[in-house]
């Protein structure tokens, strides 16, 4: 098993270093991309100094500009392709994902096609979130799960590991939404190809420093997407 994780940042510098930290102390042999859009603090940069530090596990993606989450998974993604990794894990940076879930997702990626972070197993819940947020995520995960029939419980989680042949086989490049919206887009093509998804418990910790990204407009996007994708699984299902 060759495991590397994608990183997406921006203006993540008063993380960075204590995730990185943390990523490279794992008891696994480890690799992480960061995908960083021209982040203003310097987590660019912050990044680039692991990278020389350790230049066989921390790889750094420099892009123009915040162009979005799901871009920046593509971007992880065709670069954990070049360099061989069999097992692509996403999460944040803000540790609302705690890299001490990393071993068990790992493990469990034996027996599943994509494993999932999840809230929403028993063992997993949420820390120092809001009322809003804990419902505006559950609302959003019924919402995936009722129209377009996905089967996992956490649909809106982040926190995943993807075995290589399944993002291969799903043609990331095809994906049309971007922002939180992706990893609807993402678990509903994984099922409708037929690979097998896993959950892991973890307890998701609201971000401990800087702001969050989520906006409303990220909700809305994520409401059209599952629009969009609910039409197209009732023409496949009915076609002729």
């Amino acid at each position: 098993m060759k495991p590397v994780v994608i990183v997406p940042t921006y203006n993540e510098r008063d993380n960075i270093d204590i995730l990185l930290d943390e990523l490279m102390a794992l008891p696994v042999s480890l690799s992480v991309i960061n995908v960083d859009d021209h982040s203003p603090d310097g987590t660019g940069e912050a990044a680039d100094a692991w990278a020389a530090r350790y230049p066989d596990r921390v790889f750094v993606v420099h892009r123009a500009g915040k162009l979005g989450l799901g871009t920046a998974y593509i971007a992880g993604f065709k670069r954990a392709f070049e360099l061989g990794f069999d097992r692509i894990m996403t999460m944040d940076a803000d540790f609302s994902h705690h890299p001490r879930y990393i071993p068990s997702m790992l493990d469990l990626s034996r027996e599943y096609d994509l494993v999932i972070g999840s809230r929403y197993v028993p063992g997993g819940g949420t820390l120092n979130c809001t009322a809003k947020r804990k419902a505006l995520s559950r609302v959003a995960n019924t919402i995936a799960k009722v129209m377009l029939g996905l089967q996992a419980k956490d649909c809106t989680a982040g926190f995943r590991c993807y075995r290589r042949e399944v993002l291969q086989a799903i043609d990331v490049d095809s994906i049309l939404s971007n922002g939180y919206s992706f990893l609807i887009e993402m678990i509903f093509y994984v099922q409708r190809c037929g690979y097998s998804v896993g959950e892991v418990p973890i307890i998701f910790e609201d971000r401990r420093r800087g702001a969050s990204k989520i906006s409303q407009n990220e909700v809305f996007r994520a409401l059209q997407t599952v629009q969009r994708l609910s039409v197209q699984r009732f023409r496949e299902k009915f076609a002729p």
